[in-house]
């Protein structure tokens, strides 16, 4: 039985994520810049599990199911715990609230979508998306022990990296909404409703 890489890596990502919360909740020089090492470590594997899969011909159902999973639990519990710790606090809160209230609704989406057999495909906007989301949420995490820059603190970088990837989140979680609705308006037009046949 050959061993599927892409998987492990995305399980791996699964099981550094209680570990970037525990790091992130020390807190401190030594518990930030921890969780930023182990963070960085999920992040890699969220590119190279894909990318393997594709390059070795190792695409799987378990790992078409688990890897947007990985990715969301990944993204929501660093930004649960960073409002826990107060590192996002205030009116940051907002687009924190904004990334996840979209996670959510994607999901549903694809959920439904995946029952009528239709793809919900990744754009390259929905790409640069999740690339400034996972720097900023980097430079969040080192949060008020990294260095300043001159221009802004590391802590500066991420807030304003958070909600530029909020304002992109909302583009393109309305132009998933606006692809989903037309599907499942679509699918109310073929649906006959009950036969009434017992």
């Amino acid at each position: 039985m050959v061993l599927n890489i892409p998987n492990v890596l995305t399980v791996s990502r699964i099981i550094a994520i209680p570990v970037v919360l525990l790091f992130i909740y020390w807190g401190g020089v030594n518990g930030n810049w921890l969780a930023l090492a182990v963070y960085t470590y999920a992040c890699i594997t969220d590119f190279f599990d894909g990318y393997l899969a594709r390059a070795w011909h190792q695409q799987s159902a378990f790992g078409r199911f688990l890897d947007p999973i990985a990715d969301k639990l990944l993204v929501a519990g660093v930004l649960f715990m960073l409002v826990g710790v107060e590192s996002v606090a205030g009116v940051h809160i907002l687009p924190a609230a904004v990334i996840l209230s979209r996670e959510i609704l994607v999901s549903g989406l694809r959920e439904f979508l995946a029952e009528a057999r239709v793809g919900l495909p990744v754009s390259l906007l929905a790409k640069w998306k999740t690339t400034i989301q996972m720097l900023a949420l980097g430079f969040l995490i080192v949060g008020h022990v990294g260095p300043d820059f001159g221009f802004a603190t590391t802590w500066q970088i991420g807030a304003a990296g958070l909600w530029v990837a909020a304002v992109i989140t909302l583009i393109t979680g309305y132009d998933y909404l606006r692809a989903g609705l037309k599907h499942i308006a679509e699918s109310d037009a073929d649906y006959d409703g009950p036969t009434g046949d017992t």
